[in-house]
């Protein structure tokens, strides 16, 4: 992008590239510090399936201190790893959220229709069905984060180069 403008060079694109990427570890990280404090407030900790969330948000910080303290390609595989994690997780906790409050809805009226039963569900405070879309959100963030690695894509470069080349 900043090869069309040869006054600007590359380092002030690198730079700004490197300032956002701060930036964007930096709210992953506030993001996950509140939301495990969140769900340790809320107790959801009760049944084994409620630990995932908790479970994952700590192994991503640890990650995250891995990675910078030591900023190596290691680290930001792992970092790699954990966000897919969190990806999956955040699908599969919305599925469980919803499986779970349908499951109260139709203890409480078994009469109800199709359409009836979703609208409940989506308006239903416990458990919040959407909520797990935060899993979701930060794994796209972290993935984000990795993926703007310069390392990473010298690395692809250097691997598939013949598949990107132009002839």
């Amino acid at each position: 992008m900043d090869a069309q403008r040869p006054s600007a060079g590359p380092t002030v694109s690198t730079d700004h590239i490197e300032l956002l990427r701060r930036w964007v570890l930096g709210l992953l990280v506030l993001g996950l510090v509140g939301t495990v404090t969140e769900l340790i407030l809320l107790s959801h900790y009760e049944q084994p399936m409620q630990l995932v969330p908790v479970v994952l948000i700590a192994i991503a910080l640890a990650v995250v201190v891995w990675h910078v303290m030591r900023h190596d390609a290691a680290s930001l595989h792992a970092l790699q790893v954990v966000m897919a994690l969190f990806v999956l997780a955040g699908f599969a906790g919305v599925v469980a959220h919803f499986h779970g409050s349908a499951e109260f809805q139709i203890d409480l009226n078994p009469e109800m229709s199709t359409w009836e039963l979703v609208e409940k569900v989506m308006r239903a405070k416990a458990p919040p069905v959407l909520a797990p879309g935060m899993m979701l959100q930060f794994g796209l963030l972290g993935l984000a984060y990795a993926y703007s690695d310069s390392r990473y894509w010298a690395r692809v470069q250097r691997h598939f180069g013949f598949l990107l080349r132009k002839e």
